[in-house]
């Protein structure tokens, strides 16, 4: 920032980062106010007034002249440090003769300071502050965070039968008598230090000062401050005074008159059985699929990286809950493909019957493909032995078995096959025989044809799901098992079915898959449909918490809840947060969440 400047007799002032005017004392001027660095601006873990670099750390006011060197003459008070140069000195410390044209003071401890600079006598009052949770104890605001809330807004949560809101947050500021603020801005930040919310004027009230208090001293309170999960919890009309929706990386700053008060990273719930959640990073990749082939635009392709990137971005809010974020708009890979033609065949089909003895007949490319096979042959033997005849005529053949469904016999096997660059290769039937002459394998040629919507699975065939899917997610889906692959379809068939998801399920090929639908996204805080099917994967979970308890249909992963109201699906809990952290997290069998450390990182940035 190019610093502003404004004269006071021979002194030039600048005005910092925080846009306050540091001002030099006279004796027609008021004290200066000073907020003791008790916060981590430079995200080292450590508070900024115990940083080992005084001249490096923030929450400094600094006052430059451009005539006669100030001269240090004396300090006094606790709650001051002086800093000059790479000197830095308070009270205790203090040795005569230290002169500089830039001086800084950092506030350390409540109460009143005074500085004498020579030319200029500067009267101090520092004020700390610190925020306590719903118990009263403190949050460290250098090695803790604030957290998101995931109950209901008081008064509903108390008709709802919930517990209190133990993630918000209470403010408490501490300083010389008169020196007690009124109001306090309250703003939160992305990762990225681009501004989200803000509360402009919250209320400082007066309350008691903790017991080891000086009578010098005063105390005011904001009560608890809410960090919202989205809009609509923000904007509940009994807590919109002191609420702000807040993100995980993120940070909440409290600011007085313009001037840097305390701040706080964003994180997940700090009390659970795993202990503090900070924050984890998961990864999408979307698939935005065409109703039909045709070369895409400019524009859809730009229409599908704002609507995908939108829909991670809410995602990581919601999730937030639990400190898992889904990274920057750049970290979301987003493509716009074709539904896939005929590139896949599927041997044993459905019911996976094993073969009496027969051919099976098709073409790849136009090429000839025959194979036999034996009585008893499972589907997948049959599969292997087509993939090796498809891969002997010079193309790539990927075999994939599939997990058993309810109804069927054996396991089937999918066989996806490319050409020696990559493209898909056609499959279409033999002109002269059957795909199938055996009177018990099943054989069928996937291909997606959504003219009619995508076919989806039911209870049935959940764990493998229907020949169109798992065409579709075959087709695209990338060789790491960590990674949450996302297709956004036109729409369903025949149902009202807005999303669907693929978990870590025994046998399976096709884990930690997405589908959803334009409807879905449409619906937006209705449903929440990308953030409930992400749940399904974290947690690696197929059924709903309402499927055998109490209907919430405020949870996220409510089975059918769909209310745009404060009431709707949003909220996940803290049994929820741990349960994701031990099914896909560090050490679990396939890690989907990756530790993403508040502190000692660049704000924004993977460790």
């Amino acid at each position: 920032m190019t610093a502003r400047f404004r004269c006071l007799g021979a002194i030039v002032v600048a005005l910092g980062a925080s846009g306050a005017v540091a001002r030099v004392a006279r004796a027609d001027s008021p004290r200066m106010t000073l907020f003791a660095g008790g916060d981590d601006d430079d995200h080292d873990g450590a508070l900024d007034r115990d940083s080992k670099t005084p001249a490096q750390a923030h929450d400094i006011e600094w006052m430059s002249t451009t005539g006669t060197p100030f001269q240090v003459r004396s300090i006094k008070g606790d709650g001051v440090r002086v800093i000059a140069g790479q000197r830095a000195m308070t009270a205790a410390s203090f040795a005569s003769g230290l002169r500089a044209k830039r001086i800084g003071l950092q506030g350390l401890l409540p109460g009143k300071a005074s500085v004498d600079l020579g030319s200029r006598f500067v009267d101090l009052d520092v004020c700390g502050v610190f925020a306590s949770d719903s118990d009263g104890d403190r949050v460290d605001l250098a090695t803790s965070h604030a957290s998101i809330s995931r109950t209901l807004p008081s008064p509903v949560a108390e008709e709802a039968d919930e517990g209190p809101d133990r993630d918000a947050l209470s403010w408490t500021f501490v300083c010389p008598r008169g020196a007690l603020p009124p109001k306090v801005r309250i703003s939160s930040s992305r990762p990225s230090g681009e501004p989200l919310d803000g509360i402009e004027a919250a209320d400082v009230a007066s309350i008691p000062c903790p017991s080891n208090t000086s009578a010098a001293l005063e105390c005011g309170g904001t009560g608890p401050i809410r960090a919202s999960p989205d809009l609509v919890d923000r904007a509940y009309s009994a807590t919109a005074d002191r609420s702000l929706r807040a993100e995980v990386g993120g940070r909440i700053v409290l600011s007085v008159l313009g001037k840097k008060a305390a701040s706080i990273r964003v994180g997940g719930p700090r009390k659970t059985a795993v202990g503090p959640i900070d924050r984890y990073r998961a990864r999408l990749r979307f698939h935005v699929v065409r109703e039909s082939a045709r070369k895409p635009s400019r524009n859809e392709v730009d229409d599908a990286k704002e609507m995908s990137r939108d829909e991670a971005r809410t995602a990581s809010m919601l999730w937030g809950q639990c400190g898992i974020h889904f990274g920057a708009d750049t970290d979301v890979s987003v493509d716009v493909v074709d539904p896939p033609g005929p590139y896949l065949v599927a041997l044993g089909c459905d019911l996976g019957l094993p073969a009496s003895g027969g051919t099976v007949a098709l073409q790849v490319d136009g090429k000839p493909v025959r194979v036999t096979a034996n009585p008893d042959d499972a589907p997948i033997v049959v599969a292997r032995a087509v993939a090796n005849a498809i891969e002997s005529l010079g193309f790539v053949a990927t075999l994939s078995p599939n997990a058993r469904i309810a109804e069927a016999a054996l396991r089937t096997a999918d066989v996806l096959v490319h050409r020696k660059n990559g493209q898909f290769a056609e499959l279409t039937p033999a002109p002269d025989a059957p795909l199938s002459a055996d009177p018990t394998l099943g054989v069928c040629l996937g291909e997606v044809n959504l003219d009619d919507g995508l076919a989806h699975f039911d209870d049935l065939d959940a764990v493998a799901g229907t020949l169109e899917e798992r065409t579709l997610i075959k087709a695209y889906q990338d060789d790491d098992p960590a990674t949450i692959e996302v297709f956004v379809v036109p729409s369903f068939s025949k149902s009202g079915r807005i999303g669907e998801s693929f978990i870590d399920s025994d046998g399976s090929s096709i884990q930690n898959a997405i589908i959803v639908d334009r409807a879905g996204i449409r619906a937006g805080a209705r449903s929440y449909a990308l953030a409930h099917e992400i749940g399904h994967v974290l947690l690696d979970l197929p059924g709903h918490p309402d499927d055998f308890g109490v209907d919430r249909p405020w949870y996220l992963m409510d089975a059918d809840a769909a209310d745009p109201t404060i009431f709707g699906p949003r909220r996940l809990s803290v049994a929820e947060c741990e349960r994701a952290v031990r099914q896909s997290g560090p050490g679990s069998a396939i890690q989907l969440l990756s530790a993403w450390p508040l502190y000692g990182a660049k704000p924004g940035t993977p460790k």
